[in-house]
């Protein structure tokens, strides 16, 4: 069989970006355990260098997603790699003999998704895939919390006597460009907030954005696969009406700077006790205004890695997989914050907890 015959159209690809922790990677592995038969291939672009999404997918056994089909790019933000990374990953992806029925691509929670989809219009990827939807995940209890509620007013007055003060923050503009890239918004941990808390996230998301993409709700990322693949939108085409605050500063002759966030592993030894660990690990990234912590610890005696994902004082862990014949045992952590974090503070406060 030729691979005319076997793929006569382009092959859909779904970019799923959101900010650190909205839950991405559940709602991916929850659309693998759930595919209908569809083979996926999965392009994971992670912000640092230790590769914990990619890990926690191939943990999933799928069998719509093979360990062969999960790839990695952990160099980076994707945004900023496109030609060197992700073209070249793209064209390797297409000339497998066994091509996928469905490319998903989980952008950093760092990254921008329009230099992504744009990428997709470049020629030798164009002929052969196209973009299929966008689908932005909203972290519903962070937002109802206020975190990217902005009080311009003050802010305003802050700027008089402060000279650093002369743009939105990054936080706020980042989160802006991922609902301003959506075909699709996942407003999930729904379950997390009530009725009143929800109606007040849908009204600052929709006033976040001057188009109107849907809107959805969800829990524990659970979104049927029927959802989020088959949006045939094509975003690759229309993308450029969908400017980043990059983009618009880069035609103002102003200069992109992703020092903005800063990330590093911190490694360790076993965890004797997880629970003390993590209830004091709070404090840390509460100090230290950590945005994102995530990987794995060893605990004594457990013949499974212990997974550890925190986004602000919200701590999730769980015994994901057994550790591998031969694998290193160890506990690595990345942290990601802003450019300003201590990182040698961090790293002492961290390390003073095992």
């Amino acid at each position: 069989m030729t691979l005319a015959k076997a793929h006569p159209g382009k092959i859909p690809a779904t970019v799923i970006t959101g900010f650190l922790g909205a839950g991405k990677t559940t709602m991916i592995r929850n659309l693998l355990q759930n595919a209908d038969g569809k083979r996926i291939a999965l392009i994971i672009n992670e912000f640092g260098d230790l590769g914990v999404d990619g890990d926690v997918l191939k943990g999933c056994g799928a069998e719509a997603c093979s360990e062969e089909d999960i790839i990695e790019l952990t160099n980076g933000c994707i945004c900023c790699t496109v030609a060197d990374d992700f073209i070249p990953t793209m064209t390797k992806l297409l000339e497998r003999e066994n091509r996928p029925d469905h490319i998903v691509i989980e952008t950093s929670g760092l990254a921008l998704p329009q230099p992504l989809v744009a990428a997709f219009n470049w020629p030798d990827i164009r002929s052969e895939v196209t973009v299929d939807g966008v689908v932005t995940v909203v972290d519903s209890a962070a937002v109802a919390a206020g975190r990217f509620a902005d009080d311009h007013d003050k802010v305003g007055a802050l700027r008089v006597n402060d000279d650093n003060l002369d743009h939105e923050s990054p936080l706020e503009e980042l989160f802006e460009d991922q609902l301003t890239a959506a075909d699709l918004i996942v407003l999930n941990k729904t379950d997390l907030i009530d009725a009143a808390g929800l109606k007040s996230v849908r009204d600052e998301v929709a006033s976040r954005i001057s188009r109107k993409p849907t809107m959805i709700e969800a829990r524990n990322g659970e979104v049927a696969a029927a959802i989020l693949l088959g949006l045939g939108v094509g975003t690759e085409g229309e993308i450029a009406n969908r400017k980043s605050h990059h983009e618009m500063e880069h035609e103002a002759g102003e200069e992109h700077d992703h020092d903005e966030f800063d990330s590093f592993v911190v490694e360790l030894g076993a965890i004797a006790d997880p629970a003390l660990f993590v209830d004091r690990l709070k404090a840390v990234i509460a100090e230290h205004d950590v945005l994102r912590l995530k990987g794995f610890a060893d605990v004594p005696g457990k013949p499974m890695r212990l997974l550890i994902q925190a986004v602000g004082s919200r701590i999730d862990q769980y015994y994901d997989r057994a550790w591998a014949p031969g694998e290193a045992r160890g506990t690595r952590l990345v942290v990601i914050g802003l450019h300003d974090m201590d990182e040698t503070a961090v790293r002492a406060a961290i390390s003073a907890l095992v």
